[in-house]
């Protein structure tokens, strides 16, 4: 059906036809190797309409409060168990800035849908179709554009990311890169692999959990198999653990059999979060490839023989960036710095670095390229 309203935002219509692309593009690729129950693509002015609706919602409060909202386009008959009005709610942002404190826990979408040529609320609902158009507004006046993956499983994959007139949208060969690592090839995915709670889940899990305390952090991740990464930290260290914490890990040994388990995903949970939280104490967090806690609050030396880093690759999957070559200070400040200087010198360890400001950093060593990589993914992170 299509949507008479024109939408006054103009960075919804400059990235409305891409979303229309990608959401097309995905469900066709979907339902080509049968895959069942996929929501519908949204036209480009449906998307304008949504993102114009829900970015004048964000700039305005409700008694003090910015409005934090979920919007999924999906009719009634596609949700489990709906909670639906009595009569449909015309879609605006007065409508929503109202509506917002009763809809702002996690997993709660408003659910929309057109009729006589204009978009209605319908109700609310905690289960969404795969790849289901779905607006988060996040904070005032950024908007992020994503869908449920194929399977069900992992953080939503992000399309675009709005920010006022800034408009980034993500893309999806961005994985092509050289050396890729797997947690950025997994964000950049619309389904995840047999493997990807055991191998990347609980990665992508920690990165936003470091954000979400915003008070910035660094994690290194080691190899259980080495100790040579003991050389680029300075003894001693405050906080070294001993013998190493290994309620994550051990909760990882159990992952084949619990995926679905409900409690063990909240002690997944749990453990993910105060993993993170150690993060925000001065100096990095280490933990071995098994997610074993080495220790935190720790110092990044350079070894005797190794040299100062004087170059990385920094990238960011969206379309439009090709990566380039910079100096490690150009990426960010003393932690960025030394997480990449840590990755220079212990090529086989990953290091993930959050900013206070939102900003998220992964160093990778690229053999192709023989440097350090730095990956900008808070957009893939919202």
């Amino acid at each position: 059906m299509q949507i008479i309203r024109e939408s006054t935002y103009r960075a919804a219509q400059e990235v409305a036809e891409a979303v229309e692309k990608h959401f097309t593009r995905r469900i066709d690729a979907a339902q080509s190797v049968g895959k069942e129950v996929l929501a519908y693509a949204p036209s480009k002015r449906t998307i304008e309409v949504v993102l114009d609706a829900a970015f004048w919602a964000s700039l305005r409060r409700e008694e003090g409060n910015p409005p934090k909202i979920s919007i999924a386009f999906l009719p009634p008959d596609q949700a489990e168990m709906p909670m639906l009005f009595e009569q449909p709610i015309p879609f605006s942002p007065d409508t929503l800035i109202k509506i917002a404190p009763g809809v702002e826990r996690p997993g709660i979408h408003l659910g929309i849908w057109p009729k006589d040529g204009e978009l209605y609320i319908w109700g609310a609902t905690r289960t969404i179709p795969s790849l289901c158009f779905v607006v988060d507004v996040s904070e005032p006046g950024l908007l992020v554009v994503k869908h449920r993956r194929t399977d069900g499983y992992g953080k939503f994959a992000n399309v675009a990311v709005l920010k006022g007139d800034q408009v980034k949208v993500v893309d999806e060969n961005g994985a092509a890169l050289p050396d890729c690592p797997n947690l950025l090839s997994s964000l950049l995915s619309s389904s995840t692999s047999p493997g990807f709670f055991a191998s990347t889940n609980v990665l992508i899990q920690l990165a936003v959990s470091m954000r979400a305390h915003h008070q910035g952090g660094s994690l290194l991740v080691v190899p259980s198999n080495s100790s040579a990464w003991q050389e680029s930290i300075i003894r001693p260290i405050m906080y070294a653990v001993q013998p190493a914490y290994c309620a994550l890990a051990d909760l990882m040994l159990q992952e084949q059999e619990n995926t679905n388990d409900a409690l063990w995903q909240s002690k997944l949970r749990k453990e993910i979060d105060s993993l993170a939280g150690l993060t925000a104490v001065d100096g990095a967090t280490i933990i071995d490839d098994q997610y074993n806690l080495l220790a935190f609050g720790a110092k990044i030396g350079r070894p005797p023989q190794a040299t100062p880093i004087d170059q990385v690759m920094l990238t960011e999957p969206i379309i439009g960036d090709s990566g380039k070559v910079v100096h490690p200070s150009e990426n960010g400040g003393t932690r960025h710095y030394s997480a990449a200087q840590f990755v220079h010198d212990q090529q086989d360890a990953l290091a993930m670095v959050a900013s206070q400001d939102g900003r998220f950093t992964i160093f990778s060593w690229s053999p192709c390229e023989n440097m350090v990589q730095a990956h900008r993914i808070d957009s893939l992170l919202l």
